[in-house]
């Protein structure tokens, strides 16, 4: 079958043709790979057999490599062991004791599955520990859970009773005037506050506090929780996560994305007066936290355990890091040889760094930035957003450089051109609208 079938076929069989919004059609240019069919280090292949240099990679979630035999090796013998048990298996127990080992503050842990339903206890577990309604989530930060409490605070909100959605609040990052502003207007009535640790923005200094540990601070002089979802910034700006960079301690904490580099597996850990709650040593009130069939299968957390050991033993987020740099001093520098540098830039933690696209006007422009992909995509590099794996090469490189350079000359024409000349079709659309 081509491509194109495989598309066809997906469409006809999967809601949207994908499993997640942000692999879908509408989030690529039109020439974009359709589908994929496998993937090794740092490459993907089509169903046609055309590779491309991949800097999706699994949506953040792969940081070592794609299928790093160690790693799968490690997940099939657990397969072996029969992978789902009746009881608590040894795997789960070692999972958790390392995961508790690894950050002092996390005393307790729960596996899950997926980044959403981990986000979503932890807010279940503050309102209970609380006994209060509200939730207070970071604005600029795009996702935290496709449950109503989050997604009914977006503008795609079909479905969610307006009950629930008024029930989420929101701030902005390193603006401490717009938490104090609500738990002054809501008071005592605020669970928690949920956000990232950092995306592209890093926490600033407020009287000479860091940003992170002034939102704690107020979390707690206000009697709310502190949670951190560190699904991106785990097992990325540090093997401890971005908490431990910025020495807060929070609540609750989440991790997935790349903490099994591929293999479905996140986690909620924290504070075990808070944690303890789900559990069944004490005499208060239950909380039904997470109960789910497969959330320590042994597969996963086997991926896990053995990905770990790869970061303790190889400085991962060094390496990504250090090509991070190489890559946005690179593309900046290309940037500035076509002078198109106030128009195009890379920025961000270089360990994660994301490509900024204005128009003439220099204004945000998704034609832009749909323009500067298609390019890429022209020159075998996938690049929808940058995420690093240890599988990044010097190769790798001068490959995605080469790439740069011919996509930025593209770049400067549309610029003085006008972008529709040079653009292939629909430009990509935002994951969170209105209307198709």
């Amino acid at each position: 079958m081509k491509n194109v079938d495989w598309q066809n076929l997906a469409h006809e069989t999967i809601s949207g043709g994908a499993h997640t919004y942000s692999r879908g059609d509408d989030t690529y240019p039109e020439n974009a790979p359709p589908v994929l069919s496998r993937a090794k280090g740092s490459k993907v292949w089509d169903t046609e057999g055309n590779r491309f240099l991949d800097y999706g990679m699994g949506l953040r979630s792969v940081t070592l490599g794609y299928a790093e035999a160690r790693v799968a090796n490690a997940a099939f013998e657990e397969i072996l062991k029969g992978n789902n048990l009746t009881r608590p298996s040894t795997t789960e127990i070692k999972a958790a004791a390392a995961l508790c080992e690894l950050n002092p503050f996390i005393e307790r842990v729960k596996f899950a599955k997926n980044g959403s339903t981990v986000t979503t206890a932890a807010v279940k577990l503050a309102r209970a520990f609380t006994g209060r309604k509200l939730i207070v989530r970071c604005k600029e930060h795009p996702f935290f859970s496709y449950d109503d409490w989050f997604i009914g605070s977006t503008q795609m909100n079909r479905g969610v009773p307006e009950e629930i959605s008024s029930l989420t609040l929101q701030f902005n990052y390193n603006d401490l005037a717009s938490i104090t502003e609500l738990f002054s207007k809501y008071p005592d009535q605020i669970a928690a506050i949920i956000m990232e640790p950092e995306t592209s923005e890093s926490p600033k200094d407020i009287n000479g506090v860091n940003f992170l540990q002034s939102v704690k601070e107020s979390c707690h002089k206000n009697g709310a929780l502190f949670i951190a979802d560190e699904m991106i910034t785990g097992f990325r700006w540090h093997i401890k996560g971005a908490c431990h960079l910025y020495q807060v301690e929070p609540d609750l904490v989440t991790y997935g994305k790349g903490m099994a580099n591929g293999f479905s597996v996140a986690a909620l850990g924290g504070r075990k007066d808070v944690m303890d709650l789900g559990g069944i040593h004490h005499n208060g009130e239950r909380v039904f936290l997470v109960s789910t069939t497969h959330g320590a299968e042994m597969c996963g957390l086997g991926a896990f355990l053995k990905t770990l050991e790869i970061y303790q033993n190889e400085n991962v987020c060094a390496h990504m890091d250090h090509y991070g740099k190489k890559l946005k001093e690179g593309m900046n520098q290309l940037a500035g040889v076509h002078g198109v540098s106030d128009y195009f830039s890379v920025e961000g933690k270089a360990c994660s760094p994301g490509f900024v696209t204005l128009d003439s006007n220099k204004k945000g422009c998704l034609k832009f930035r749909t323009l500067f992909i298609q390019e890429m995509i022209k020159n075998n590099v996938l690049m929808p957003f940058i995420a690093l794996s240890a599988s990044h090469d010097d190769e790798d490189l001068k490959v995605t450089l080469d790439a740069a350079d011919k996509a930025l000359l593209v770049y400067k024409k549309a610029l003085n051109d006008g972008v529709d000349n040079y653009l292939e079709g629909r430009p990509i659309k935002p994951v969170f609208r209105k209307e198709n």
